[in-house]
């Protein structure tokens, strides 16, 4: 009797559950849908215009003529990153050749090694500039980019002159050669650059590490593309962007302290490309290719531990979906609102997710109990039939245009891979989601906000040698 019972009650709360779960996935899916349609619209009339955009430069890496000042000062935060910050600094020493640029590497008091690590990297490399911090980490990946930017502004003072433009690197990212001369082109008319992410996927880790291959391939050629084409405001990656040093200094002048990087925010980065674009000024999302038709993009390998994509993944929760209401607002315009509430709604997408597998499962459950003559389950309603019929022809929709996405940039093997790596993805937002709405009430009680980093790796520097080779680069999905 009372199998009887739990096996009846599981059919009702299944049918709730996934009635809750199939409306919420059928409007997500609808916003998915309009997004694609905006996409395919805007490819279709590039593809009718016979070209894209083309942007010529000079066979050479122009930082290698340049004379006079270094123009591009690099930032890149670092707290107990002795294990990569060195290969890193080989890595843009090597590639980016010339005297036009300074590596400038912030360390604490309290991690030596640290900067010790930069140091041999460097060689005795003139163009690393490490910024000692007087304080114990860590602090925020914010607080630490301030301190970098006050050092600079020493830097300017003493030698008498001003970069040109900021650029911010993570102490894991491999750059690419021609990095450097997409900002001198484009920061011309633009007040921020971002250039894609490219993560690597760790063949020790292909499901989690993968995961972020597939997401960042669907965001960079998909909804940056959009979003840049629509005008709205870009969020800003954080790895891989560059910023107009007169814009940053307003940032600095209206922020009461002279610094420009919110150190109360855990997604600062994406915070500052909405920033700059409120201030008045335009944001530009580039896909580049050199003449070996390799992406100007930057690459790096993510989190392969499941704890460590679980703590990544909440902080960009808390920063982008939870604190940004209050934060950020929603712009203007209606397509602002569009971009920034579609940013916002992993949380309410976990909670989806989690009612559809827990309905699922129930579902199952009455399955094998009618089969035993347990229970026996009620006729699907006609339009809750057909509710389920359309969602589950817009899932196959939308893993095939993330299939696509993956193909485009890893190939087809990955594109295959990025089937499975949707369930581990959806299965790491749910917990990121849990944690998140757990620590964004707590920092609404005053918690403070603590640099929760994780573990990185990075490939090994090659000769630098290598990486010499001349550079032209086509330009697609720029915001004019």
């Amino acid at each position: 009797m009372l199998l009887r019972a739990f096996v009846s009650l599981s059919d009702f709360a299944a049918a709730e559950l996934l009635l809750f779960a199939g409306i919420w996935f059928f409007i997500g899916a609808l916003d998915d849908l309009a997004l694609d349609l905006v996409w395919i619209v805007q490819w279709l009339r590039a593809r009718g215009r016979g070209h894209a955009r083309r942007l010529t430069v000079a066979a050479a890496c122009p930082s290698q003529a340049a004379q006079g000042p270094p123009r591009h000062a690099v930032f890149v935060p670092a707290w107990d990153e002795a294990d990569v910050i060195g290969d890193m600094v080989a890595h843009c020493l090597g590639r980016w050749q010339g005297d036009d640029y300074r590596l400038y590497v912030g360390g604490y008091a309290n991690d030596p090694a640290t900067k010790s690590a930069a140091l041999r990297g460097a060689r005795g490399d003139q163009r690393l500039r490490i910024v000692p911090l007087d304080i114990a980490g860590p602090t925020s990946k914010a607080d630490c980019l301030n301190r970098i930017w006050h050092a600079m502004q020493q830097d300017e003072t003493a030698h008498g002159f001003r970069y040109r433009s900021i650029v911010l690197h993570d102490a894991e990212d491999v750059v690419h050669p021609a990095e450097l001369l997409l900002y001198d082109k484009l920061l011309a008319d633009h007040a921020f650059v971002q250039i894609p992410v490219h993560p690597l996927v760790d063949p020790a880790a292909p499901l989690i590490s993968g995961h972020y291959a597939d997401e960042f391939a669907e965001a960079h050629a998909r909804g940056m593309p959009v979003r840049s084409h629509m005008g709205v405001a870009l969020p800003c990656a954080g790895v891989g962007c560059a910023f107009d040093r007169a814009t940053l200094q307003s940032l600095a002048d209206a922020s009461g302290d002279g610094s420009p990087f919110a150190t109360d925010s855990l997604t600062e980065d994406y915070e500052l490309g909405i920033r700059i674009h409120e201030a008045g000024g335009r944001g530009c999302f580039v896909r580049a290719y050199d003449d070996r038709g390799d992406m100007v993009a930057t690459r790096a390998y993510f989190p392969g531990d499941l704890s460590a994509s679980v703590r990544q993944k909440t902080r960009w929760m808390i920063g982008i979906a939870l604190s940004g209401w209050d934060r950020t607002g929603w712009g203007s315009g209606v397509a602002d609102i569009w971009m920034r509430a579609r940013d916002r709604r992993s949380a309410l997408a976990a909670v989806v997710l989690v009612a559809g597998y827990l309905g699922l499962v129930l579902w199952l459950l009455v399955g094998i109990g009618a089969a035993f003559g347990l229970h026996q389950p009620a006729p699907l309603d006609p339009a809750f039939r057909a509710l389920l019929i359309v969602n589950g022809a817009m899932l196959a929709w939308r893993l095939a245009i993330r299939a696509w996405c993956t193909g485009w940039h890893y190939g087809w093997r990955q594109a295959c891979w990025s089937l499975p790596r949707a369930l581990v993805s959806n299965i790491i937002a749910v917990m990121a989601a849990r944690k998140a709405l757990a620590a964004y009430a707590a920092s609404l009680q005053g918690g403070a906000v603590h640099w929760d980093k994780t573990r990185h790796h990075i490939p090994p520097a090659p000769d630098p040698a290598a990486d010499a080779r001349p550079t032209t680069a086509l330009v697609t999905g720029g915001n004019g």
